[in-house]
């Protein structure tokens, strides 16, 4: 339900706050805002958990003892200047050689220069050098964490990994260990933005583990900026599996213990049928836009077609970021 500007900033700080690809392709279309022609964001900071364990992440975080690169690697491709060279390079996957099969380069590069630098937010901001991204990466936490969820039948599952090959539904999700504590410049950019968006992406995996990282759930709920929650597309099997969109935001309050967004952003366009049956097979359907009960628990709603179907649901990058600036950061700009 479009509302209309919402007061908007020339020169916004923006933050974003997720993981996995969703956080990778807002990045991609916001990333054309920033510094531009007119301006529209004068800082765009992602923040980005660091909590997988699976695939070469996993191995490098295991046998390296770093923290999992994959997600960081992602975020950095996404706001690179030539994604057609360098951030190809940096998404080249190992396809056979010992030790190397299954590596990207990306995530070696962040792992041989965490090594070398011996900090890995250093490592990542040389990185990002080496790329000229547009915009600023942080790692939400310095520490070693892993999930650990307790699910609906009482057992407890530890690790990224296990969580989602359960395909059980999640009662409860934590951090281990308990007390997580956040890089200084997360909270710095959170307390600095003018927008705050937080999604879209996994609910368990992606998102809530920034959210749980001591403080940063505070420094959102304390922030003057105006704080989005962008909606996933689709439910995922077992984790949110039947949730509408505000099951996905009660789950956030209740693990946070703060009512932490102003506004929800989604998509009003159908799923094709076709496409749909597709997910279906894999126990994952649209996610339901319960605009009444999302505006019970004081949220407003905003609604486009925000879509793109190429035999898989992904949010449609340009459009997003074009609502998203037009609508609270600056003056309509068109599709960049």
């Amino acid at each position: 339900m479009k509302k209309g500007k919402q007061h908007p900033v020339a020169g916004a700080r923006v933050v974003a706050i997720g993981g996995g690809t969703g956080l990778s392709m807002l990045l991609r279309g916001m990333k054309h805002y920033l510094a531009g022609r007119r301006h529209e964001i004068s800082d765009l900071a992602a923040i980005v958990t660091v909590t997988d364990d699976g695939g070469s992440s996993g191995r490098l975080r295991r046998e390296y003892r770093v923290l999992p690169p994959g997600d960081i690697r992602n975020c950095m491709v996404a706001l690179s200047q030539d994604e057609a060279l360098l951030g190809r390079l940096f998404q080249y996957r190992f396809h056979s050689g010992r030790g190397l099969r299954g590596h990207s380069f990306g995530n070696l590069f962040l792992t041989a220069l965490t090594h070398i630098t011996g900090d890995f937010a250093e490592a990542v901001r040389v990185s990002s050098e080496v790329l000229a991204i547009r915009g600023r990466i942080f790692p939400a936490t310095l520490e070693n964490v892993t999930l650990e969820a307790v699910m609906k039948d009482g057992k407890t599952v530890s690790g990224e990994t296990h969580i989602v090959s359960s395909g059980k539904k999640i009662r409860r999700l934590r951090l281990r260990p308990r007390l997580v504590h956040p890089l200084p410049e997360v909270l710095e950019a959170i307390a600095r933005a003018n927008l705050i968006l937080v999604g879209p992406g996994s609910l368990y995996t992606s998102v809530l583990p920034n959210l749980l990282v001591n403080g940063v759930a505070e420094a959102i709920e304390s922030s003057s900026a105006t704080k989005v929650y962008i909606a996933n597309l689709m439910t995922q099997p077992g984790e949110t599996e039947g949730f509408s969109l505000s099951d996905h935001v009660r789950v956030i309050y209740e693990h946070t213990r703060r009512k932490l967004f102003d506004w929800v952003v989604a998509s009003n366009q159908i799923v094709s049928p076709e496409v749909a049956r597709r997910y279906s097979a894999r126990r994952a359907a649209p996610v339901l836009v319960d605009v009444k009960k999302l505006q019970a628990i004081g949220l407003r709603c905003m609604l486009d077609e925000l879509l793109e179907e190429h035999g898989v649901v992904r949010h449609d990058s340009v459009r997003l970021a074009q609502l998203l600036v037009a609508e609270f950061v600056g003056p309509q700009s068109g599709r960049p």
